[in-house]
């Protein structure tokens, strides 16, 4: 089982699906969905045991929260619905709850074979119709830097040729 320091780092987009349906559940516009299908973005998490961020960056657009795990804190999502989020880390997976407009949204991240995956978000729309959307985003570990300042190329080391 996962620890949260072991989704510390710098994840890079590489495989989605599903997620299409899930914006267009939640209210995201066809323009912004199609956008959205587009990107292909790192998610940078940070945390200190307590403490939280994730940073979601791409070519069109970045987008970044903090908070505490367990506490609910006003979270605005990529789409710009403003939310009521908690955040939580259960049983190796990161779990982020989301409440908005009489909807909630449940997505769970977790390591699979070394990768970072979204394993599902459950949306509940009212309280006579929910969807999982099977949203599986698969996202590859990028090198990290010291103290996640930044991305930095791989460490390559290089055997110096002095003409010995």
């Amino acid at each position: 089982m996962a620890t949260l320091q072991q989704l510390v780092g710098r994840w890079r987009l590489v495989e989605s699906k599903g997620f299409d349906e899930y914006m267009k559940e939640v209210g995201v516009g066809m323009a912004l969905r199609k956008v959205g299908a587009m990107a292909k973005p790192d998610c940078i998490i940070s945390s200190d045991g307590k403490n939280l961020t994730i940073k979601t960056e791409s070519t069109l657009k970045t987008t970044q929260f903090s908070c505490n795990l367990g506490e609910k804190f006003e979270e605005t999502t990529a789409d710009g619905r403003k939310t009521q989020t908690v955040c939580t880390f259960t049983n190796g997976a990161l779990v982020q709850h989301q409440e908005w407009d009489g909807k909630e949204s449940t997505i769970t991240r977790k390591l699979e074979d070394g990768k970072l995956v979204v394993v599902s978000a459950d949306l509940l729309i009212s309280t006579h119709s929910s969807l999982n959307c099977s949203i599986s985003l698969i996202m590859n570990m990028r090198t990290l830097d010291f103290a996640n300042q930044g991305f930095s190329l791989p460490y390559t080391h290089h055997k110096q040729n002095n003409g010995f």
